[in-house]
């Protein structure tokens, strides 16, 4: 869950997964833009996708994409010494 709804309790051991419109929210990007940012960098978490169908919705591990979000945090805060 973002920090801005609020719903079941997380099962322990288990991760948070976040939709394609929470991710995105949480970037504060579109959807297409983040799209457009996992097809340009191929470091950025894969998605967990239910269902064998195109269409199907994608997951992603929250852990997963706060990591990601603190690596370029990270090398940002390197490149400026």
């Amino acid at each position: 869950m973002t920090p801005y709804q609020t719903g079941p309790a997380r099962t322990p051991g288990f991760p948070e997964l976040w939709t394609m419109a929470e991710v995105a929210q949480a970037m504060r990007r579109t959807r297409s833009g983040v799209d457009k940012l996992r097809q340009r960098d191929p470091s950025f978490p894969k998605p967990l996708k239910d269902g064998d169908d195109r269409r199907s919705r994608i997951y992603f591990v929250r852990q997963e994409i706060e990591a990601y979000l603190s690596a370029r945090l990270d090398a940002r805060a390197g490149g400026l010494k």
